[in-house]
């Protein structure tokens, strides 16, 4: 069997904040929603045209208490062309939570506080 790996599910408290910080933050944008009618759920997946992997955004109406999305070790990565342009951006929007500078890459969280690795893209082409 081969899998392909298609998207990463985080749910979220705040879906129009979690949408903005996925845009900006990434890049990300709306690629298609699905959902009852009633609205009392939706799944809001997002994506780019660098690839096609996309997040998925789970929202539920009413959910107060902030999710378990797993933590600092349980976390998706994405490559940039520009690290130092976006180091800036992430430093500008408040949201980098460890520096890691021997290892030339660093983490930024979510809304929800899910983490997101920030790799140069050139130092993925060297591992892969």
């Amino acid at each position: 069997m081969e899998a392909k790996i298609v998207h990463w599910c985080v749910h979220v408290l705040d879906l129009e904040a979690s949408l903005e910080f996925y845009e900006k933050a990434l890049g990300l944008t709306v690629q298609r929603v699905m959902g009852p009618e009633d609205g009392s759920w939706s799944n809001t997946y997002l994506g780019n045209s660098t690839s096609p992997f996309q997040v998925e955004l789970t929202w539920n109406r009413g959910r107060t208490e902030p999710y378990a999305n797993g933590g600092r070790d349980t976390h998706i990565c994405f490559t940039v062309p520009d690290f130092e342009a976006a180091k800036k951006l992430h430093e500008e929007m408040g949201v980098i939570v460890f520096d890691n500078e021997r290892m030339g890459l660093y983490f930024i969280a979510d809304p929800d506080g899910s983490w997101i690795e920030i790799l140069p893209q050139e130092t993925w082409k060297a591992h892969i």
